[in-house]
C-alpha cells in the first residue's frame, strides 16, 4: 500500500493545535507505516522551514524522530517541497533518510500504474505575478541572501511572511474544477503523452479534497489539508481512496486500471 499526505503546516499557529497536528501526524506515519510500501508527503508539512549548514528550525522533533525510525525500518518516505517549505536541503536525507523531490512533479510506478507526484504549486498556467515570485523564492540568490542573516531574525522574518500568507485566505478552497491549474496540467500531459499516459495525478497545494476523473483516462487527485479536517490517500490493488483521519470515511475514490 502507498499512502499520500501534504499541506499539514506544522508550526502554523491558526486552525488546530499545532502541536496535536504535529502528534496526530506522527500517530498516522507510525498506524501505516504496518502495511506501506512506502509514504508520500507531498508538500507543506511544515508551515516555514530554512536550514543552514549547521542550523535547523527548532521542534518538530516527534516527526523528525518518527521520519529516521521509518526509514531505519527500511520503509522508503518521499518528500516533496511545497511553496512553505522548498528551502529543505540536505539535513532531512542526511539525518532522517528521506528522499528528497524539489521538481513539479515526478513520475512513479506503482503497483503497476504510472503516478505523477508533485506539491502542485507549479503546475498547469499560473498568473504572472505567482510565477515571478516563486522563480524568487527559488533562486540560489535569494537563498544565499537570507542565509546572511542571524537564525533568530531569519525564523521571525520567515514564519511571519509565512502565517500573513496563510491568514490572507481560507484554509479551505473551493475546487473550481476544469479552472484549477493542475487540471489544466493533467489534460496537457494526458494529451502529449498518448502512449503512456498517467493512471493517476496526486497533488496538495490547494487544500481542497477531491478525486477529478479525466476524460482522457485518469484521474487527479487533491490531497487537502491537516489545519482543520486532516485527509489522506492511499493506493492499493483497488485503486486509489481519499479518507478522514482518524476516522478513515472515504470521501473519495478512483479505481484506476493497471496498465
Amino acid at each position: 500500500m502507498y499512502y499520500f499526505a501534504s499541506d499539514i503546516h506544522l508550526g502554523l499557529q491558526i486552525g488546530s493545535d499545532p502541536e496535536n497536528r504535529e502528534r496526530l501526524l506522527v500517530q498516522w506515519l507510525d498506524e501505516v507505516s504496518k502495511d506501506a510500501d512506502a509514504i508520500f508527503l507531498v508538500g507543506d508539512i511544515f508551515d516555514f522551514w530554512y536550514e543552514y549548514r549547521y542550523v535547523v528550525p527548532k521542534g518538530f522533533t516527534r516527526l523528525l524522530g518518527k521520519l529516521s525510525e521509518l526509514t531505519d525500518r527500511g520503509i522508503p518516505v518521499h518528500f516533496f517541497g511545497g511553496n512553505h517549505d522548498i528551502w529543505t536541503y540536505r539535513y532531512l536525507h542526511d539525518e532522517c533518510g528521506v528522499t528528497l523531490y524539489h521538481s513539479p512533479y515526478t513520475e512513479f510506478e506503482l503497483d503497476g500504474r504510472k503516478v505523477i507526484v508533485g506539491h502542485g504549486d507549479m503546475l498547469g498556467p499560473r498568473p504572472a505575478g505567482q510565477r515571478i515570485l516563486s522563480a524568487i523564492f527559488r533562486s540560489r540568490l535569494l537563498q544565499w541572501l537570507f542565509s546572511m542573516l542571524h537564525p533568530y531574525w531569519a525564523m521571525m522574518l520567515g514564519k511571519g511572511w509565512s502565517r500573513s500568507n496563510r491568514t490572507s485566505r481560507p484554509v479551505a478552497h473551493v475546487f473550481r474544477g476544469e479552472e484549477e491549474p493542475i487540471i489544466g496540467f493533467a489534460h496537457e500531459y494526458q494529451r502529449t503523452h498518448p502512449s503512456a499516459p498517467a493512471d493517476l495525478f496526486i497533488c496538495g497545494h490547494t487544500h481542497c479534497a477531491e478525486v477529478y476523473p479525466l476524460p482522457e483516462g485518469g484521474a487527479v487527485a487533491f490531497l487537502g489539508e491537516w489545519i482543520d479536517n486532516p485527509l489522506y490517500g492511499v493506493l492499493g490493488p483497488d485503486g486509489f481512496e481519499l479518507k478522514g483521519y482518524p476516522d478513515r470515511a472515504v470521501i473519495g475514490k478512483s479505481g484506476t486500471t493497471r496498465q
